[in-house]
Formats: C-alpha cells, sequence, structure tokens
C-alpha cells in the first residue's frame, strides 16, 4: 500500500514538474491601431478604416517559433461597441496557400463557440492542440456575424486577407467579396512550449513594418532574423515578434490615427506583455525627427524616450537592445536641422551603453558616398523604406550573438 502511494505521489510530481516547465511564448504578431473614421482629418489624409458585417475574414499568418498547442488574440480594442465573434478557426496552409490535411481546428473561447468583446478590451482563445513547426503559416478564419464599426487594424499587414459575401465561410470555401492588406482584429498568436529560447520582440516604426515590401513573402527584416535564428540554432529555439507601427513615433502619437499611439503609450501592451518576452530590440525615432521638419524634438528629448523604455523593459527583466536609426537624405521630411539630430542620437545610442547591446544598421544601410542616404540598391524608391534587398541587409546586420 505504502508503495502504491508511493509511485502515485511520483507520478503526480513528475506531471506537476512537467505542466510548470512548459509555457506560453509569443510567436507571430501585430500591433493594433486605433481606425481612421474621418478621412479628411490628420497630416496624411487615406482610405477609411474597413468595416464589416456578417462576413467571413481569412487571414494567413507566419509563425517563427513552433509548438504542441497555440491560442490566438483577438482585439477589440479600439472598438466603439461590442464585437460579437460568431466562429473561428485555425489550420495550417502550404507555401501555395492550400490548406494542409488534417490541421483544420475549431478555435473556442471559454468553451464556446463565439465570444462577445467589450470596448477596449482583447480576448484570449481557448488552447488548442494544433502542433505547428517552426515557420509554419497559419490560416485563421473568423466570422463577424454583426456590424463591426470601424476595425482594430494593423494597416500595413504585407499580407492579402480575403473578406467573403455575407455568411459564415469559416468551413466551406467562398469567393471574396473583397481583399485587403490589414490585419483585422487579430493581434498575436502563442505557442505553447516547454523549450526555454529567446523571445525577440522587435519594437519600431514602418521600417519595422515591412512597408514597401513585396506581399505575401514575408521580407521584413524581423522576418529575415528570425529565418537566420533558425538557420543557426535547432529549429522552435528561438521567436521573433513584429511590434511595428508604420508611421509610429516615439515622443507623439502618428500623423494619423492608424500609425498608433506614441511608443511610450503602447510600449506595455506591444513589447512588455509578449508572452515569453526575453529581448527587446527599439528602432524607432525618424518620424519624430522627420514629422518635426525644421524644428524636430532634441535629441536629448528623444534619448529621454529610449530611458524610460529601457527602465520599463529592464523592471521585466528584458535585454534592451538599441538599434541606430537609417539615413533618409531624400525622403519627403528631411531637413538638416533633422539629420543633425539623427546623427547626435545614433551616436549616443552606440557609446552611452544605456543598452544591453546595439545594431548598427546606420552602418549596414547608409551610402558611403553620401552617409545622409541609404545605398541607392537598399532603397525602395522614396529614400526612406528599404525594398526587399534593404530587408534582407538589416535582418543579415543583426549579430545573433545578442540573444545567447
Amino acid at each position: 500500500m505504502r508503495l502504491s502511494l508511493l509511485i502515485c505521489a511520483f507520478a503526480l510530481a513528475a506531471t506537476s514538474v512537467q505542466a510548470a516547465s512548459e509555457r506560453w511564448v509569443g510567436s507571430w504578431a501585430a500591433s493594433p491601431a486605433p481606425p481612421i473614421v474621418n478621412a479628411s482629418s490628420g497630416a496624411l489624409p487615406g482610405p477609411l478604416s474597413p468595416s464589416f458585417d456578417n462576413q467571413t475574414i481569412v487571414q494567413v499568418v507566419r509563425l517563427s517559433a513552433g509548438g504542441h498547442r497555440l491560442r490566438v488574440r483577438f482585439s477589440n480594442e479600439y472598438g466603439a461597441g461590442v464585437l460579437a465573434i460568431g466562429a473561428a478557426r485555425v489550420a495550417l496552409v502550404g507555401a501555395d496557400g492550400v490548406e494542409l490535411p488534417g490541421t483544420d481546428r475549431p478555435l473556442a473561447f471559454a468553451g464556446a463557440a463565439g465570444a462577445s468583446l467589450p470596448p477596449h478590451a482583447p480576448l484570449l482563445s481557448d488552447p488548442v492542440e494544433l502542433a505547428t513547426p517552426t515557420l509554419a503559416r497559419l490560416k485563421i478564419s473568423l466570422y463577424l456575424p454583426g456590424p463591426t464599426g470601424p476595425c482594430t487594424c494593423h494597416t500595413i499587414g504585407a499580407q492579402v486577407a480575403e473578406v467573403s459575401p455575407p455568411g459564415d465561410y469559416t468551413q466551406r470555401p467562398f469567393t471574396p467579396a473583397s481583399r485587403m492588406e490589414s490585419r483585422a482584429f487579430v493581434t498575436e498568436v502563442d505557442v505553447e512550449d516547454v523549450r526555454a529560447r529567446p523571445v525577440i520582440v522587435a519594437f519600431g516604426d514602418s521600417i519595422t513594418d515591412g512597408y514597401r515590401s513585396t506581399t505575401g513573402t514575408n521580407r521584413r527584416w524581423p522576418d529575415r532574423l528570425t529565418e537566420r535564428l533558425v538557420e543557426a540554432r535547432k529549429p522552435g529555439e528561438a521567436a521573433v515578434v513584429n511590434a511595428g507601427i508604420g508611421g509610429n513615433r516615439i515622443l507623439a502619437d502618428g500623423f494619423v490615427a492608424s500609425m498608433g499611439e506614441n511608443a511610450l503609450s503602447r510600449f506595455d501592451r506591444d513589447a512588455l506583455s509578449v508572452p515569453g518576452a526575453t529581448h527587446l530590440i527599439i528602432l524607432e525615432g525618424v518620424n519624430d525627427i522627420g514629422g518635426g521638419a525644421a524644428n524636430p524634438p532634441s535629441a536629448q528629448a528623444l534619448e529621454a524616450g529610449y530611458g524610460q523604455m529601457i527602465a520599463r523593459a529592464h523592471a521585466h527583466g528584458l535585454k534592451v537592445i538599441g538599434a541606430t536609426i537609417l539615413p533618409y537624405g531624400g525622403a519627403f521630411y528631411f531637413r538638416p536641422q533633422g539629420e543633425a539630430v539623427r546623427q547626435a542620437v545614433n551616436q549616443w545610442i552606440r557609446t552611452s551603453g544605456a543598452f544591453d547591446g546595439v545594431i548598427d544598421f546606420d552602418a549596414a544601410m547608409r551610402d558611403p558616398a553620401q552617409p545622409s542616404r541609404l545605398r541607392p540598391e537598399l532603397q525602395s524608391g522614396d529614400w526612406l523604406h528599404p525594398n526587399d534587398a534593404g530587408y534582407r541587409a538589416m535582418g543579415d546586420a543583426v549579430p545573433l550573438g545578442l540573444f545567447r
């Protein structure tokens, strides 16, 4: 009898240790931003943010790390009313976008097939048993039975999403009524696994977001960093989460609503709350400098902003890596006054010792003949954003030793 009790005790203890060693880590993300509800407002007017009503949205994301279970984070953080989710499903797809047999799974919310999100709230799905390899492509089908109002979206998705005609198409094919590149209501995918690994949050603006990279090809610089980590390590031993928002600034909100609240405001949600985060790369500031035109913020003001993020990240145990600001000569908002600030901030990033490590993107990307400009073959045509080759060069410039 005593032997049986002892065996049971050991079995329970082993189960508890196994459960305790499993953990959630962020594998993919798209930071949400407020919708544009008035196209005539703001410095850079644009199209209104999309709304949906009795429609299904199918979105594909590429995970960084794999695991044996996953969960999806949805968001109504910028919704004015309750957001109803009628049904949601996930499945793995191949490089051709075709669903892999046997991988289709329903998502549940506290055991129910649907959920209601209050205004300004996120929602995690229940965990779903689905083994995902490194760099898996995950299809997320989301049925929204009622009017959503302007979308809690991530504008620069660099991936085509399909929107259905009226109806629930989470379990049947459809001919898209429309297509878009925004990430709608989906903000994060986490995976669960027993392996300890670096979980790297790339926090920044449109250059981190991958603006002007080729749609559907995963050629942002954090994507390239992910691929290099996969090549250098055993599969699944690193995760990279992209927390860039196009147009974002450190000290001021974006020029228009969809460019997000200032970095200091969104930092806790988009960086510190990523499950399992161990490292943070900060690449921000060019929009503060350029947006200031002839009166940009001082280098000291930007450095104080960086300092706030460093202190808050260190309080959560993250290592913080500073990335130098890329050249932007030739861009529409370039001014000599701003270039002087950029040079001063970059010198501070390199030499202050405030960061736990440095990535010198400026050195990797600048034209030796005109250091205030990007190398011509690495820029996309606006002299601000890299092209696919430029983003690859950025990903290749990251020292992997920073993540040991």
